[in-house]
This record gives C-alpha cells, sequence and structure tokens, in this order.
C-alpha cells in the first residue's frame, strides 16, 4: 500500500487533527513528521469529548492505528508525557506510541532562549510560541541537538548537556543577563524522562518500511501548513521545519516513490497566527464574526487568530506545492447567513494584477487582494451528508473553490463533529 500524506494548505488550525481522527480507524500507522508542541489538534469525538492534542499524532484516539513521532519533530518530553497522562486519565490507551531515536529533544536552555531572543527583537518578532521550536530546529542544524536516543545513553547525554550548555549559558547570562542553567539539574530532570519514554525509542524508520511491504496503510500527518513552511512560506514569518507534502519523507524515512496520495485541508475562510502578511485579513466586524463564529482561538496558545476571506491564490500555490489529490474544506457552515460570500481571486501589486504568489516579500507586503462575491446561503448545513443536501449557493461556492485551486474537493465541514462531514470521493480511495 502505498503512503498517505495530510497537509494544510494554509496557515495551519485547517482541521488537519479532524481528518486523521475521522480515516484512523481505516489505516494501520499515523504519523508525525514535524513541528513540535508549537502546533495543536483539536478533535471532538462522536459522543461530543474534545481533545487538544499537541505532540501526539491524533490518530491516538483511534483504538487500532499505530501513532508514531517521527525523526522530523522535535520532542519536548515533559509536554509528551503530560499528554500521554491526560489522555490515558480519559481512558485512551496510548501504549501504541512509537517515538523515533532520531527525533531531537527540546531541552530548557531552547525555551529560555526562545522567549528571552523573541523579547529583543520587539516589533520585529516573528510571534512564534515561546517553547523552543526554533532553538532546537537550530542546534539540530549546527549538530549540537540531543536526540531521543541519546536518552537511553546516561553517558552521552551528560556529555552533549555539558558541551551545549557551556555555549548556551554564555549567551544567556553575558548577552541576556540570565539566569545560568544548571547542568545537574537538566540530566536529572531528563533522565526521569528516559525511564518512562524508553520502551517507546525505536528505529521507527525500519518499522514503517516494513510496514508498506507488508501492505499496511501508512497515514503522514502534517503540523503548520504550507504557508508556515521554512523554505516555501512565508519567511520570516514561518515555522522551523518543512510541513509541505516533500517533508514527511524526511521527517519519517519513508521514500518519496511510496506516496501517492496528498490530502490538502483548507478552511471555506483563511486564519493565521502571529506576525506576517495576510491579504485577504479582516480588520472590521466581519473578521470578529468569524472569529467568534468559528471558535478561532489557539488550541496550543490560546492567541485570537487572525480572520480573512479564503485566498485561491494560496490555495492554487498550495496544491501545486504540494501535488495535492484531494482537498478537504472545513468549516463551511460558518459562513452560513451570509449575504455574499468574497473569494480572493488574485492580487493587485503596484497596480498590476497576478493570479500567482509574489515571488517576493516585499511584493506579497504590498499585494492586496481581488475578490469575486459569490452569493451567500442561509440554511443550517450541519444535517447535510450529501453534496446535493448542501444548499444550490453553497454547493456553487464549492465548485468555485475546486476550480480555482485546481484539485477535487473530495470533503466538506459542515460542523465540528467527527460525522459532519459531506463526503464526495473516498480520500483513502
Amino acid at each position: 500500500m502505498p503512503a498517505i500524506v495530510l497537509i494544510g494548505a494554509q496557515w495551519g488550525d485547517e482541521g488537519k487533527g479532524k481528518v486523521t481522527d475521522l480515516l484512523g480507524e481505516r489505516v494501520d500507522y499515523v504519523v508525525r513528521y514535524s513541528g513540535g508542541n508549537n502546533a495543536g489538534h483539536t478533535v471532538v469525538t462522536p459522543d461530543g469529548q474534545k481533545y487538544a492534542l499537541h505532540l501526539m499524532p491524533s490518530g491516538a484516539l483511534s483504538p487500532n492505528a499505530i501513532i508514531v513521532i517521527g525523526n522530523g519533530v522535535v520532542i519536548d518530553p515533559k509536554v509528551l508525557l503530560a499528554e500521554i497522562d491526560g489522555l490515558t486519565e480519559r481512558g485512551v490507551n496510548t501504549d501504541r506510541l512509537l517515538i523515533s531515536g532520531d527525533a531531537h529533544l527540546i531541552m530548557p536552555h531552547h525555551r529560555a532562549l526562545d522567549r528571552v531572543v523573541e523579547r529583543y527583537l520587539g516589533t520585529g518578532r516573528i510571534g512564534t510560541t515561546g517553547r523552543g521550536i526554533g532553538p532546537a530546529y537550530g542546534d539540530k542544524v549546527s549538530r549540537m541537538g540531543i536526540r531521543a536516543q541519546d536518552l537511553l545513553d546516561p553517558g552521552i547525554l551528560r556529555k552533549k548537556l555539558e558541551l551545549v550548555l557551556r555555549e548556551k549559558n554564555q549567551i544567556l547570562f553575558k548577552v541576556y543577563n540570565r539566569k545560568a542553567i544548571d547542568v545537574d539539574q537538566v540530566f536529572n530532570e531528563y533522565l526521569e524522562y528516559a525511564e518512562r519514554l524508553k520502551h517507546m525509542i525505536v528505529d521507527t524508520k525500519a518499522i514503517l518500511w516494513d510496514a508498506l511491504d507488508q501492505d499496511k496503510v501508512v497515514f503522514l500527518e502534517g503540523a503548520q501548513a504550507t504557508m508556515l513552511d521554512l523554505d516555501h512560506g512565508t519567511y520570516p514569518f514561518v515555522t522551523s521545519s518543512n510541513p509541505i507534502a516533500a517533508g514527511a519523507c524526511v521527517g519519517s524515512g519513508i521514500p518519496p516513490t511510496k506516496v501517492t496520495k496528498v490530502i490538502g485541508v483548507a478552511k471555506a475562510y483563511a486564519t493565521r497566527v502571529g506576525s506576517g502578511p495576510f491579504p485577504t485579513e479582516l480588520h472590521d466586524d466581519m473578521g470578529e464574526h468569524l472569529r467568534k463564529l468559528g471558535g478561532e482561538y489557539g488550541t496550543t496558545t490560546g492567541r485570537p487568530r487572525r480572520t480573512g476571506w479564503f485566498d485561491a491564490v494560496i490555495g492554487r500555490y498550495a496544491v501545486r506545492l504540494n501535488g495535492i489529490t484531494d482537498l478537504v474544506i472545513t468549516k463551511l457552515d460558518i459562513l452560513s447567513g451570509l449575504e455574499q460570500v468574497p473569494v480572493c481571486v488574485g492580487y493587485n501589486i503596484d497596480g498590476r494584477f497576478s493570479h500567482d504568489l509574489p515571488m517576493s516579500q516585499t511584493e506579497f507586503h504590498h499585494a492586496t487582494p481581488v475578490y469575486d462575491y459569490l452569493p451567500g446561503w442561509w440554511e443550517d448545513i450541519s444535517k447535510c451528508r450529501t453534496f446535493e443536501e448542501l444548499p444550490p449557493n453553497a454547493q456553487a461556492y464549492i465548485l468555485q473553490l475546486e476550480e480555482l485551486c485546481g484539485t477535487r474537493i473530495s470533503m466538506i465541514g459542515v460542523g465540528p463533529g467527527r460525522q459532519e462531514n459531506v463526503l464526495r470521493y473516498d480520500l483513502l480511495g
């Protein structure tokens, strides 16, 4: 069986967790391949229970799927263990979790540097969550990182800690006037984490290769989204990893020839957390209406999300960059009750119209949206389960997005619940 990749097609928070949870009973492995606990997936179960997942793959709520944290993820062990304990208390079996030995760990110095550097940037700040994600990836690239496998060898862990804190403490103390981090305290703390996590740390690459050889279904779940990709997003207002479909192979060890389906998820409107360009952003009462009705507050941070209309330039870019074969549009129900629904079909950039994403950061900041206005609908669509049951204007809206983005829309979310969807095509077929 081929591997299937799920990615966000906007700036994150599109509802990827709901899609993973919905398909979880039909797949054998759910793999998280990028990001850290700066991401959050919200899943609502059929009995109405709400789960906020941060490091755990959304497949944790599926009874049979083996859940994997891949090598491309940076892990805060304290956060992961708290999440495991929270799920266990609610009756969720987490014994199926496997952790790549090659995944890098978030350490106390990463969190400290993340917070202090962001404060010193002032108005030029990126808008990070302050959870140490960027510094952890920075140490990974600098070959100074500490990996999950190091928890299995106290001697190696101690040596690496002493080496890295020799430099980081100088920066914290001499540059930022912050207290140095104690090696012994961190070492002992992480030995405690090691005791609880050691049985989960394995060679996940080999396990996934064997699974594919045995015709198992491997589902690769992205965190963040296309426009937050380190290389292809709105740099520098991006995350520190590659959440696009190509990043799934790097972050899991699965070869690209095994991936034959890419599912993209986008909201029926758009949201963004943190700083950076957002051409269709609304600063008026309508923006607040979308925020309140859509519950647009960060799963991880609680920060209010910026809101705006659907941007088909971004949608088409995501389809082409990721090779999206199936698009899922979530939260269509939030648009019910509007007299008309704007869709951004292009940008005006210094008097020039463009259907495509600008090449430069400067042009993107200057881009203003050009809208088509589609008639709205007033009906409650939460009970719709087939495309034909949707109001004609809602159908027309979906068909317009499909044409503008350049790929088929296979599923439409009409409510927060697991079953509140309109399915047009089988996402795994």
